[in-house]
């Protein structure tokens, strides 16, 4: 699986991110080993979506770093 995530730092910004190993992914960020969560910790997960397919996921990722897409996150997920 691959998955799409969203994380919510302390100063309210957003970090959105695409991983095949989500639980390793996070405990980077939360060490601090992820250049731009490393000052903004304490994080928290927000949302993670699960994709088959890395593409799709890959896309999905792209779409919610867009204008359209971070409205649409906005909405539906924060």
């Amino acid at each position: 699986m691959h998955y799409v995530y969203l994380i919510r730092c302390c100063d309210d910004k957003i970090y959105t991110g695409c991983t095949g190993d989500l639980k390793k992914r996070y405990k980077a960020h939360q060490d601090g080993k992820v250049k731009f969560t490393s000052t903004r910790r304490p994080l928290e997960l927000e949302v993670y979506i699960a994709f088959k397919d890395e593409y799709k996921a890959w896309a999905f990722e792209k779409y919610l770093k867009s204008g359209s897409g971070k409205a649409f996150s906005q909405k539906r997920f924060l």
